[in-house]
């Protein structure tokens, strides 16, 4: 598929991009080869292929959730910076 700079030129303008006349030339040729690409891409046969998300297998990798001890609220402040009433004190950062 062809396109024309006007074409690019209406793409760029809903894009909101400013492009130069040299940019809308090579803009016109890289699209035009990437839509010839796609239209090869159409040309094959997947008619006995089975529709799928991902081009390989994809399985999550989950550890088991184990229930474990866990610090009470004085071991995990020890090591604060900062800290008031049990909790991370930390700098405002927003007014």
């Amino acid at each position: 598929m062809k396109l024309d700079q006007e074409t690019v030129e209406r793409v760029a303008h809903l894009a909101r991009l400013e492009i130069d006349e040299e940019e809308k030339e090579t803009f016109t040729h890289q699209l035009s080869d990437i839509l010839d690409h796609a239209e090869k891409l159409n040309e094959l046969d997947t008619e006995d292929v089975e529709p799928m998300a991902h081009a390989t297998d994809v399985n999550n990798v989950l550890r088991s959730d184990d229930v474990k001890e866990s610090l009470d609220q004085d071991e995990a402040v020890a090591n604060a910076p900062d800290e008031e009433e049990g909790m991370f004190k930390v700098p405002q950062i927003v007014e």
